[in-house]
């Protein structure tokens, strides 16, 4: 069990300190009080302080050192009771303060060195001091340490600008803005989590290439090396008073070998074609500290895309995996040993953890492009990427590995990561820590690090003390197969016992994928992942029936991802997500083809309670909104991107779940029909936002009163009747209140309303049937508005209602039986319900009627029913779908003028119970077209699944049905179709 937390965070200097501790505080308070007394600097004389004094000088030589060396200024500080250091804007303030009364002359650079050195060893003083004594937590600690890095480059950097300024002019980009040099903090510094003695890892750049302004111009690629050149020795360089804090460069690009500083347009190139996986990992947590506006914002332009990949990178698992493996191969090298960086459960394993994360889903999940490693562990438990118990092991075991460090490295202002071997290094240690002795420290290390290894192995699908963890996939013996070490024959028996059906079509088809230029261009990674992957996807299809099918289905997939390897290594890590994938291609062509497409829907494979659980309305929306987040409004691939996926997510949900059986039929169009409104209503949104930045408000007056004009989408068809499947297309109209006068829009791009309208219904449709490489949103069908598609292409609703009334078609008001506003303002919604009701509830002459019904079906039918003397065409062919919904539509046309219910409901299902409730149909002939409505779209539900036509060759139960519904289209509607 672990030590109970709360008494790491107290004063742990309370308990008396070991013997040698002891000694070394008494002979150190002395000498500081000695120099205190010779400068005349008054510390505190009380008891207490000078008892806390003593432990603190026992614990840290290097805060008595400072004490004794800056007498005054730590007087100072320890009468105001060691405040906290403030961030780094006020540490910058007060450390300009210094710099300036130090300076004898204008360019004084020993007198800059100076003053930097000894405010930050006053500073770190001070940090250690509230650290040790409990006064601030280790995150506070972190964060002190790297804002007074922060202000010691600042300052230094600005006073090195002012010289190099007045010496060779100011440094201009192409608009004539000045720039400044740009100082990324990598590592710790970047992650504002630097350690007491670390060193700082730079990266410096500037905007654009060009030649300062000055009298005595310098080319800028010279004039920022010699200024970073400059930087670097005044911070590193080590004199009388020490350093400021050790630069280390080897992270910028091309490392040691490559310049110290280039400018954005280098750095782009060197990410496009140099640039090394591990790089990914240090970039992470790349922060600009320096620079103007422009070329910083350029800079993160450019490492967004570098660091977080848009696609699923799990390649990451691999990569840290083996950077892991080399950080151990040299620490058993160099026999180091209980290192809390770097050994096994340490600081470096909570690292990988995070970043392994970030980099798979930072690119599509903005909560993981944080640079705080408690940052990133919070935005995991909220994503539910991990257990929160396991968070909470985890942020405890970083906190305490990094107060075990700093406090290690505040003893001597060394940069040491391991624990003392002598015995009296580990009871100062543990007393530090406040802990009981040398084995309290061990069983708080060995929790600690045990949690972080159990959670490391997990992650990274490693094996553990027992061989938990580890990828429970087998590959059957396939691997030989896979790798055409074997005669054909000896590979068809090892196909064959290993359960393919039909084991010699396996065997071609592996071949010909290993012949094709697609596989023999495969970079050496991709290669060595798909050659992990292929046999043990082998061994999982082989177990599931008509595995020569789901084979070449499965096939199609990996040849498509082959080249984005990190798709293979993906299936290759998740034994679990690979034989989801296996079973789902094997149930539904259609998934297979929708996953090949959109390979990017790999990543629902992971997590099965969230691939089998399909969302509502309120559920889609909201997950779109968290998909926006950190979406730039200006963004429009990104937005159309991020919208994409969430369709496509959800559609995939549900055919998931579609496939067990476990949803009905009109569930599943319910979980589609919602998945499209929610789309829309965010497209509605995010498009009416920047159609108004564009060109303003649109605005009428109304009996006096300026208003803006409302606006609505209008859906009829499948989405309209709520009967939406998995690849139909989205029927609209869209209308607008054009009531009262117009008065255009309030903008400096002022349109009149109509066209404002017009322009935000054709940048709908952009945006939901534009292919990206995401692919398409949904079709979008128009046909549908007032005169077709010669009509304008969003309509008044008064022009809407005239069209209605006076001018629409007879199956214009069929079509109007399943039409309902599914986007839009409520008030203008209501009114349409109006229109709707009033047009369908108009008086008809039921044989006038039902002949415009019957016309239409039979040219409907000559012109797309597909069946013939052995197929049937379940939709269009005689007894089929078209039938029932034409006998329903003409039953609400029919009978709404006297029972106005019937216009109430807009699916097919509601209104015939609506007929049968109204006397318009008798029960058995509703309970007859019900049943038949649901089983033929049951069967071209299924087919659509399978990923094949609506047309089957007739059984006895389909002929039931056809027949059912030939009789009783004969006996309502007056005869059967024409057969052509």
């Amino acid at each position: 069990m672990s030590p109970d937390p709360d008494r790491l965070s107290s004063n742990p200097l309370l308990r008396p300190p070991p013997a040698p501790v002891a000694n070394a505080g008494e002979r150190a308070f002395d000498a500081v009080a000695a120099a205190a007394s010779v400068r005349d600097a008054g510390v505190p004389t009380d008891e207490p302080w000078c008892d806390t004094a003593r432990a603190v000088f026992g614990a840290s030589e290097f805060v008595a050192r400072v004490a004794e060396r800056q007498p005054a200024a730590f007087a100072e500080l320890a009468a105001a009771g060691m405040p906290a250091p403030g961030d780094a804007d006020a540490l910058a303030r007060r450390l300009e303060e210094t710099v300036a009364a130090t300076l004898i002359d204008a360019e004084d650079e020993p007198g800059l060195m100076r003053a930097l050195r000894r405010f930050r060893a006053l500073e770190s003083a001070r940090i250690a001091w509230r650290d040790l004594t409990g006064q601030a937590t280790i995150d506070a600690t972190l964060a002190a340490q790297s804002a007074l890095a922060d202000a010691c480059i600042r300052v230094t950097l600005a006073r090195l600008e002012v010289w190099a300024q007045a010496r060779h002019g100011v440094p201009r980009d192409a608009a004539g803005q000045p720039q400044s040099l740009v100082v990324l903090g990598m590592g710790k510094l970047g992650g504002g989590e630097l350690n007491f003695s670390s060193d700082i890892d730079l990266i410096l750049l500037y905007g654009e290439p060009g030649t300062t302004d000055g009298d005595r111009p310098l080319e800028h690629d010279a004039y920022f090396m010699r200024l970073g050149q400059r930087l670097i020795r005044i911070l590193d360089e080590r004199t009388a008073d020490g350093y400021v804090f050790r630069v280390d460069m080897r992270l910028r690009p091309f490392g040691t070998s490559g310049p110290l500083v280039m400018h954005t347009a280098q750095l782009e190139q060197y990410l496009l074609t140099q640039a090394r996986e591990w790089e990914r990992f240090a970039l992470v947590k790349a922060r600009p500290i320096s620079g103007d506006q422009v070329s910083v914002q350029a800079v993160e332009e450019l490492l967004r895309p570098f660091v977080f990949r848009r696609y699923l990178d799990f390649g990451a698992f691999e990569s840290l995996r083996d950077l892991k493996a080399r950080l151990e191969r040299e620490m058993a090298r160099k026999g180091l040993h209980g290192n809390v960086k770097y050994g096994r459960g340490g600081i470096r394993e909570i690292e990988f953890v995070a970043q392994a994360f970030q980099l798979i889903r930072g690119g599509r999940e903005p909560r993981l492009r944080q640079r705080s490693l408690l940052g990133i562990l919070g935005a995991l438990d909220q994503l539910g990427e991990l257990p929160s118990e396991v968070i909470a092991d985890l942020a405890a075991a970083y906190r305490f590995l990094r107060r075990v460090e700093n406090r290690l490295q505040a003893r001597a202002d060394e940069r040491v990561h391991a624990l003392p071997r002598d015995p009296d290094g580990r009871a100062w240690l543990a007393w530090v820590l406040g802990l009981e002795d040398e084995a309290d420290l061990k069983r708080e290390l060995d929790h600690h690090t045990g949690r972080v290894q159990a959670c490391f192995n997990e992650v990274f699908n490693l094996p553990g003390p027992e061989g938990e963890g580890a990828d429970d996939g087998v590959d059957a013996g396939l691997g030989p197969v896979w790798e055409a070490e074997l005669a054909e024959d000896e590979a068809e028996a090892v196909l064959a016992q290993a359960g393919f059906s039909e084991p010699a079509d396996v065997r071609r088809r592996l071949t010909t994928l290993q012949q094709s230029s697609r596989f023999r261009t495969l970079s050496a990674t991709a290669r060595a992942r798909l050659d992990t992957l292929m046999p043990l996807l082998l061994a999982d299809v082989a177990a599931v029936a008509a595995n020569g099918r789901t084979l070449g289905r499965l096939l199609a997939l990996i040849e498509a991802v082959a080249r984005r390897s990190v798709y293979l290594s993906l299936l290759a890590e998740n034994a679990a997500a690979r034989r989801r994938l296996v079973e789902l291609c094997a149930a539904s062509a259609w998934i297979a083809d929708f996953v090949t497409r959109h390979p990017i829907l790999l990543d629902e494979l992971i997590d099965p309670d969230s691939l089998y659980e399909p969302l509502d309305r309120a559920a889609v929306a909201a997950e779109i909104e968290e998909a926006l987040v950190g979406v730039d409004s200006d963004d429009l691939e990104a937005q159309m991107d991020a919208l994409r996926r969430v369709r496509q997510t959800n559609v995939l949900r549900v055919a998931a779940v579609d496939i067990t059986g476990r949803l009905p039929l009109m569930r599943v169009s319910d979980y589609l029909t919602w998945i499209a409104e929610a789309v829309l209503e965010a497209v509605h949104r995010l498009v009416y936002n920047q159609t108004v930045a564009r060109y303003g408000r649109p605005r009428s007056r109304l009996d006096g009163v300026e208003r803006e004009p409302a606006f609505g989408i209008v859906a009829y068809g499948k989405l309209g009747g709520i009967e939406l499947g998995y690849g139909s297309d989205l029927d609209l109209v869209f209308l607008y209140d054009a009531e009262g006068e117009d008065l255009g829009t309030d903008g400096e791009r002022e349109l009149d309303n109509a066209t404002f309208f017009a322009r935000l219904a054709q940048r709908i449709i952009h945006f939901l049937n534009t292919p990206t490489p995401a692919g398409v949103l949904y079709e979008i069908d128009t046909r549908l508005r007032p005169n077709g598609s010669a009509g304008m292409l969003v309509s008044t609703l008064d022009a809407f209602t005239r069209y209605q009334h006076e001018n629409a078609w007879t199956w214009e008001h069929q079509a109007l039986v399943r039409a309902r506003m599914v986007v839009g303002d409520e008030t203008l919604a209501t009114r349409f319900e109006t229109v709707r009701a009033e047009v369908l509830q108009r008086p008809r002459d039921p044989d006038t009627l039902r002949d415009e019904v019957v016309s239409m079906r039979e040219r409907m039918r000559r012109e797309l029913a597909r069946g013939g003397r052995d197929r049937f065409d379940l939709k269009q062919d005689r007894g089929g779908v078209a039938d029932i919904e034409f006998m329903v539509q003409y039953g609400v046309l029919a009978g709404a003028c006297a029972t106005p219910a019937l216009a109430e409901y807009t699916d097919n299902i509601r209104l015939i119970e609506a007929l049968a409730a109204h006397d318009h149909l008798d029960a058995d002939e509703a309970r007859l077209l019900a049943d038949a409505y649901r089983g033929f779209r049951t069967r071209i539900h299924r087919l659509a699944l399978l990923d094949e036509p609506a047309v089957v060759e007739p059984d006895d139960e389909l002929a039931a049905y056809v027949d059912t519904i030939a009789a009783l289209w004969e006996r309502r509607m007056g005869g059967a179709v024409n057969e052509q």
